[in-house]
């Protein structure tokens, strides 16, 4: 071999990064992840009606761990598993003075809190493809990922010290699950409307799952630390299917309906910060005192009813991330079962 092709080949050896190919099997490798998160919640218990108003003072953190196998030069399927809460508060987060978005949320004086458990199931696309094996991929890579995810959720709230007749409640100061009491008559017997009766507001509903489906959805950008170590931040959005992550979404109904005095006293919470302007008997009998707009069952010729939440978006959460993440590849494997 002369002295020219021992320079060409050389040149070759220097700039070769492996064979390409439409999946690039040669990089083909899998990772393991360990994530913190920072969850804000989007629903009826936000500052304004506004579907993209937030608390940011309630936002709470979350973790996570993930596997992830990459099919090739840009594609890669990814399990994750994440624990965390969201919050919401009427009280602290809607503006009284506000008469266009925060005056009725103030004075409807409803919160929350829920603890989400997520398993997701999520694809991501590079911008810049990987043509070498995975010690020499690209030094960082904007990214685009979605998926589908199942998650276990359930809303919570703190009980009042007294029930609406203003009798002390066993459960007074502690955190309640909201589902099991149906606060918009989810477990009551709700009239069909008829020639002599209008039709309760919220008719029909039924209880929410607590196990529930998402859209995860979202951008990223990924950093190349060394061989062996990538580091990630992402912007991403969860979009539910359920409008109950805050336990709000209809109408107010007869507190009458309700089967238990804790239930009537988490649907209706206004009594706790400012005074009643009139009184109605409840289907059961009961004379329940109310500020006029919150707390009873009320329909009229338009079909406007007393709204305790908006019915016609879904709730939704976003979820901003730093993952770490460490690369399993060949030589791992190799140096493990050799």
């Amino acid at each position: 071999m002369n002295r020219r092709q021992i320079q060409k080949n050389n040149k070759r050896m220097m700039t070769y990064r492996g064979r390409k190919s439409f999946f690039g099997k040669e990089k083909v490798y899998s990772m393991i992840g360990f994530s913190v998160n920072a969850l804000n919640y989007y629903g009826d218990l936000a500052p304004t009606t506004s579907k993209f108003s937030t608390d940011i003072s309630f936002t709470r953190p979350a973790i996570g761990i993930s596997f992830g196998h990459r099919f090739g030069p840009r594609y890669t399927l990814t399990a994750n598993f994440m624990y965390g809460a969201i919050k919401g508060s009427d009280q602290k987060s809607a503006d009284a003075a506000d008469l266009d978005n925060g005056v009725y949320r103030y004075r409807r004086n409803l919160s929350f809190r829920n603890r989400i458990q997520e398993l997701s199931i999520v694809a991501s696309i590079d911008l810049f493809e990987n043509q070498a094996t995975y010690i020499s991929r690209v030094a960082w890579t904007p990214y685009i990922f979605g998926g589908v995810a199942v998650f276990h959720h359930n809303p919570q709230a703190k009980a009042p010290a007294t029930d609406l007749q203003g009798n002390p409640l066993p459960e007074a100061g502690k955190w309640v699950n909201l589902q099991p009491l149906g606060t918009e008559g989810q477990y009551a017997v709700l009239q069909k409307g008829d020639s002599t009766h209008k039709q309760d507001a919220n008719y029909g509903i039924k209880p929410y799952k607590r196990i529930q489906i998402s859209i995860p959805i979202g951008i990223g950008v990924r950093f190349r630390l060394n061989e062996v170590f990538d580091i990630s931040g992402e912007l991403g959005f969860r979009y539910l299917f359920t409008d109950y992550i805050d336990d709000v979404s209809k109408s107010y109904v007869d507190l009458g309906v309700l089967d238990s005095e804790l239930a009537k006293a988490m649907s209706y919470r206004t009594n706790e910060i400012l005074p009643p302007d009139h009184s109605y008997k409840g289907r059961d009998g009961q004379t329940y005192k109310v500020l006029s707009g919150y707390g009873e069952e009320f329909t009229d010729d338009k079909g406007n009813t007393n709204m305790r939440g908006s019915k016609t978006n879904k709730d939704f959460i976003m979820v901003t991330t730093v993952k770490l993440t460490y690369i399993l590849g060949k030589s791992f494997h190799r140096a493990k079962f050799r």
